[in-house]
């Protein structure tokens, strides 16, 4: 997370600040509870970060045409920026840390960590 961290920090944002931005890239339009249930946050945390994020004009609030109460999140064109430059740093990062691994261990180790996932994914 360290190294995630350092080559983030040259953008001037924190993971998880980056992490939820290139979610609402994703998933958008998306309503704050779910992106923080993606995310796997709090939805107090989660707020606290989109604000941030609104403020920093990086995500939009708007009404959802189906209930005028909820608000779902979008990126902005420079959120939009954003979130494709981190997930291309997320992606050269995690290529310099898995580096010391041959492709198969590779293959294996991302067979463990799905079945891990997959585990927590089911009831017991």
């Amino acid at each position: 997370m360290r190294a995630f961290d350092d080559r983030l920090g040259e953008h001037g944002v924190s993971t998880p600040r980056s992490k939820l931005l290139a979610e609402v890239a994703r998933m958008q339009p998306v309503r704050l509870a779910d992106l923080a249930r993606e995310v796997g946050i709090s939805q107090g945390t989660a707020s606290t970060l989109v604000e941030a994020l609104v403020r920093d004009g990086l995500v939009a609030r708007g009404v959802d045409d189906n209930d005028r109460r909820a608000i779902r999140l979008t990126t902005t064109p420079e959120g939009e920026t954003q979130a494709r430059n981190w997930l291309r740093d997320y992606v050269v990062v995690a290529g310099e840390i898995f580096s010391c691994l041959t492709a198969e261990e590779q293959r294996q180790l991302t067979r463990l960590l799905d079945r891990i996932a997959e585990s927590l994914d089911s009831p017991a």
